[in-house]
């Protein structure tokens, strides 16, 4: 069971870091701002806010959530606590914010569950998903993806990365 968490995290985490095909540019700023993607995001509550709508939408996508079920068939809900706050944690901490992540390394988390790129690409799309519906500019979106996306070859299992961005 902890293997199987210990995976989760990782994909929700290459989820957020792939979004390849984010190209909608319809609210990007025309001047770069000076202020952390930590800042920009909303800080700590605005992440808590898209990761636990993220963990709904991978919870009802059929094509990942089975690398789910053990956190989400918790009824302590102790698991999905800790899906949550790492999550919070690593995106906090890969943008600027005053976390720390102290989860595991992508590849140690992943290795040997089998994680297709098409997998790889439903989790970022329940990312997208989440950040869209909660009104997050495209800007920090294509900033946060970019900042995740080369964990893609961590997570997908073949090793190389192939079919990630």
């Amino acid at each position: 069971m902890r293997k199987i968490f210990s995976f989760m995290l990782p994909i929700a985490l290459v989820a957020v870091i792939s979004l390849q095909s984010c190209g909608d540019n319809t609210t990007t700023n025309s001047t770069p701002s000076t202020q952390s993607l930590y800042t920009r995001l909303g800080g700590s509550a605005a992440i808590d806010t898209v990761v636990a709508v993220f963990i709904n939408n991978v919870a009802a996508d059929p094509q990942i959530n089975f690398f789910f079920a053990p956190v989400l068939a918790d009824t302590t809900g102790v698991r999905y606590r800790l899906l949550r706050q790492n999550l919070v944690q690593q995106i906090c901490m890969v943008t600027a914010g005053p976390c720390l992540y102290l989860g595991k390394d992508m590849r140690k988390a992943h290795s040997g569950m089998g994680i297709t790129a098409a997998q790889f690409n439903a989790l970022v799309n329940d990312l997208v998903a989440a950040m869209t519906t909660l009104g997050v500019a495209t800007t920090e979106q294509n900033d946060l993806l970019a900042i995740l996306g080369p964990l893609c070859g961590d997570i997908v299992d073949n090793g190389a990365g192939t079919g990630c961005p």
